[in-house]
């Protein structure tokens, strides 16, 4: 199958399967998205919705979290993964979303890079999540989906490369919600230790199961 037969049969068969996909991550605003996708790096979803309600309860504004300390923001969430990096990450954050950008997520994702704890990832969250922007972000979902399914070539080593080859081929109107589709998938289905190749179904178009069809009639000659 050619890349763009590939690019194609993805974007057609999700179209009619998931067309409202979207975040698992709870959240009311942008400064909560915001929040919830910094403490998202490196831990589940369902994690960070069970810490946030107390969060976002206790500090409802940026301007209230820029206010804290470490010692009084900690204790919320000292169960997500690397909670005193992060405990740092929020409050310069919000600081700097304050003073710098008069308590509003900017839309730039040059802008939101600025940030203490926002990576691009994180950043292309934001731009496509609030601002429906055609920004791919690549976590460890996307980037393990693209090279699976042949999205992305397996000479793709970072989540960079991987993300200009997605925003190559995948029509910008489709972008935002491509990110979703990638995402779930690898989350339910092509999972990392385990794929669930025979519930997968899009394992027609998926690179990596026809090599592994092949390798299965090979034997059997």
């Amino acid at each position: 199958m050619k890349k763009k037969e590939r690019y194609e049969a993805f974007i057609n068969h999700f179209k009619q399967e998931q067309p409202q996909a979207e975040t698992e991550l709870h959240y009311s605003n942008p400064y909560e998205l915001l929040v919830a996708v910094i403490l998202s790096a490196q831990c589940t979803d369902k994690r960070i919705n069970m810490v946030t309600p107390a969060l976002f309860d206790r500090f409802p504004t940026p301007e209230l979290l820029a206010a804290s300390h470490f010692d009084e923001v900690f204790p919320y969430i000292k169960s997500v993964s690397f909670p005193n990096n992060k405990t740092k990450h929020l409050l310069g954050m919000a600081k700097m979303l304050v003073e710098d950008f008069g308590s509003e997520v900017p839309e730039s994702v040059t802008d939101l890079q600025k940030m203490p704890g926002v990576g691009r990832k994180t950043a292309n969250v934001i731009a496509s999540v609030i601002y429906h922007q055609p920004a791919m972000a690549v976590d460890t979902h996307v980037f393990r989906v693209s090279r699976r399914l042949g999205l992305a070539t397996l000479t793709a080593k970072t989540p960079l490369e991987v993300e200009k080859q997605l925003m190559r081929h995948i029509p910008s109107e489709y972008v935002h919600i491509a990110h979703h589709w990638l995402i779930l998938h690898g989350r339910y289905v092509c999972t990392a230790r385990s794929p669930k190749c025979e519930e997968c179904k899009i394992s027609h178009i998926c690179r990596t199961f026809e090599k592994e069809q092949r390798k299965k009639e090979n034997k059997s000659l």
